[in-house]
């Protein structure tokens, strides 16, 4: 048990940490080249360990759902990283507590599940809380904020992201976090890669300088798959999902120190707002 707060804590920190270098390589490399680097150097890292793996056992099921997963997940972190390249850390981090309202909307829509009360109460306390983040920005809280091409971005980072989760989980449950961390490493590297060639980009050289970027993101991010998929395996999900909320709280202070970004006092409070509304929305899944 103890090993698994662990790792909960080394999500909550990974994340953010990976976003905060994504945005320092965009600054001089192609967004979508960027994204293929990084799966790419995540996969050769773990071929080795992979090659053990009998892959022929697996039903074909598993592959199908990562095929899936692997394409929603390339598309939505290149689509991230484009956001990051103009928006600012502390406007976008938050963003990612609307995951609990798309999972609100779909089980609605989808499985019939009606919303309890707190689970609307979570989604008002959200938006409300966003209010306060996107409040700090020129355009304030307004129609015209979302034709911002950074925030349209992120968005439709968070949907793509938010439906892969299923399809992950469903590899999970159906192999191990283990292969499922294997195929996740390989599926986005290949989608990542028909990205570049559908958006005809040039492969960039990797300098000195960029190399550490690209290793500590890579390194980030792997740690933040690996313990998703941990911590998913043994954990209340709905539990997990609502403290992993807790990395904009991370993203909001690596906002500050690493790209000097303002109104943090305004920011914070509509993080904390929104943490606490998606906890509320979670709250069933406690139990």
């Amino acid at each position: 048990m103890i090993f698994t707060y662990i790792t909960l804590v080394l999500r909550i920190l990974s994340n953010p940490i990976a976003n905060a270098f994504q945005k320092k390589i965009v600054q001089f490399n192609s967004a979508t080249v960027s994204n293929f680097y990084t799966y790419a150097l995540m996969s050769l890292c773990v071929m080795p360990f992979a090659l053990k793996t009998n892959w022929a056992e697996l039903p074909p099921d598993v592959y199908t759902n990562a095929f899936i997963a692997g394409l929603l997940c390339s598309t939505g972190t290149a689509c991230l990283i484009k956001a990051l390249q103009s928006g600012d850390l502390s406007v976008l981090g938050p963003i990612n507590s609307y995951k609990c309202i798309i999972g609100l909307f779909t089980a609605f829509f989808l499985l019939h599940e009606i919303p309890t009360f707190l689970g609307i109460l979570g989604m008002i306390l959200i938006i409300f809380g966003s209010w306060f983040v996107f409040d700090a920005t020129d355009e304030g809280f307004s129609l015209k904020l979302f034709t911002r091409r950074d925030i349209q971005l992120r968005f439709l980072a968070l949907l793509l992201t938010g439906i892969e989760a299923a399809f992950l989980k469903k590899v999970i449950i159906l192999s191990s976090p283990l292969i499922s961390f294997y195929l996740w490493c390989f599926s986005g590297a290949i989608f990542s890669f028909v990205l570049i060639i559908l958006f005809r980009k040039n492969l960039e050289k990797v300098s000195l300088k960029t190399c550490k970027y690209y290793i500590t993101v890579a390194l980030c991010l792997g740690i933040m798959q690996f313990s998703t998929n941990y911590i998913f395996d043994r954990m209340n999900v709905g539990f997990a999902l609502a403290l992993f909320q807790l990395s904009t709280l991370v993203t909001l202070f690596l906002g500050f120190k690493m790209f000097n970004e303002k109104d943090m006092k305004k920011k914070l409070i509509g993080t904390i707002i929104m943490v606490l509304g998606s906890i509320m929305i979670l709250s069933k899944s406690f139990g």
